[in-house]
């Protein structure tokens, strides 16, 4: 299947107020994410996701956002220098076939994969990266857009995190979303 990838100017409707009313950050984010950590955020868009996370790492951690879309990531610099939360965002241009993170190998706590997995060509290759950026024991939540990713392909993505190295926790509740909650084993 040829994957496909969310056009930046979607972007604007994701990163939108009024998405806090389906897919609330604090109540997805707050059970896993603690201050001073790490977080991978591969395929952030604009930061509907990465604001909240900058606010719960605070001023020790720091979040990685990558993206193959300069403009999306460009916005959410913006969006996060408004908020007073730039200096806790890395933003990245990854290239669609890597992650390009050999540096955080081994320093990650947390990782986001939101509505992203279904949009790359070869998940078994994004899940075994996120796993060499993970530290032992770190947490990876995943989710997919229901609408988009029906419980058979969902069930293969999750299959492709499991074989990297991830065990499952949970399977959290998460609105309009088929959601896993992994830790690194």
């Amino acid at each position: 299947m040829a994957h496909r990838v969310c056009p930046w100017w979607l972007g604007y409707l994701l990163a939108s107020p009024l998405r806090r009313l389906i897919q609330d950050p604090t109540r997805v984010l707050a059970p896993y994410i603690r201050a001073g950590m790490i977080v991978l955020e591969p395929g952030p868009g604009m930061g509907f996701f990465t604001l909240e996370i900058a606010r719960l790492v605070g001023p020790a951690g720091r979040v990685v956002a990558i993206d193959i879309q300069p403009r999306m990531l460009a916005r959410l610099k913006r969006r996060a220098a408004r908020a007073g939360l730039l200096e806790r965002v890395e933003a990245r241009v990854a290239a669609p076939e890597t992650l390009g993170i050999p540096d955080l190998t081994g320093g990650v706590d947390f990782t986001l994969a939101y509505a992203l997995v279904h949009e790359l060509p070869a998940p078994e290759t994004f899940f075994l990266e996120v796993a060499k950026a993970s530290k032992a024991g770190a947490g990876l939540l995943f989710a997919e857009p229901a609408g988009h990713v029906k419980p058979p392909r969902f069930e293969a993505e999750l299959a492709a995190a499991l074989q990297a190295g991830f065990k499952l926790v949970e399977r959290p509740t998460i609105s309009r979303s088929r959601a896993a909650f992994l830790k690194k084993v």
